[in-house]
């Protein structure tokens, strides 16, 4: 098994946590290798974010995604940017109010920020999507992810962080059921 994942969004939206978490609930644990590499732009936030994670029950012998399996975009720029080099079964997940497809791939859309919103904290959208993509992808399981937010928050946001990730793990439910 070897996936090859891109979260990509703008700065500020928690994109390289994100990808570390991920990388962590795969590698410490789970029992698979895993490698993150991440890119931004200059600005502190508002400028171009990605964070690419491989991870495989095999030694990663190049750390760069060359072609995204799951792809998470979270800005229109980071979906238009970084849709070129998808597999072509690839999942694709989206912030549906932050991105427009044209109809080229047809992504699940999952209302990550207006969910935070309903949490009270913007800032937890990024774990709202973990836990979307952990129950859509499988790519680890929901168990890793929450051991790996948990490991990963300062302990007085811990509680926010578990209801975001199950807030996700519902939100992707609900897509799921719809694209059937």
């Amino acid at each position: 098994m070897r996936k090859e994942i891109r979260i990509c969004g703008f700065g500020g939206q928690g994109i390289i946590l994100a990808g570390v978490i991920l990388g962590k609930a795969a590698s410490v644990f789970s029992d698979f290798y895993a490698v993150q590499t991440q890119s931004y732009g200059p600005e502190a936030r508002g400028g171009a974010s990605r964070s690419e994670i491989i991870i495989s029950d095999e030694p990663i012998g190049f750390p760069g995604v060359i072609e995204a399996d799951i792809l998470v975009a979270m800005s229109q720029p980071a979906f238009d940017k970084y849709t070129h080099d998808v597999k072509e079964d690839a999942t694709l997940i989206v912030d549906p109010s932050l991105v427009i497809d044209t109809g080229k791939f047809n992504p699940i859309g999952i209302e990550f920020t207006a969910l935070a919103d309903d949490l009270g904290r913007k800032i937890v959208a990024n774990i709202i999507m973990l836990g979307s993509l952990a129950r859509i992808t499988g790519v680890v399981s929901e168990e890793a992810m929450t051991k790996a937010v948990i490991d990963s928050v300062p302990p007085r946001t811990i509680d926010l962080n578990k209801r975001a990730l199950e807030t996700g793990i519902r939100a992707a439910e609900e897509a799921l059921a719809q694209q059937k």
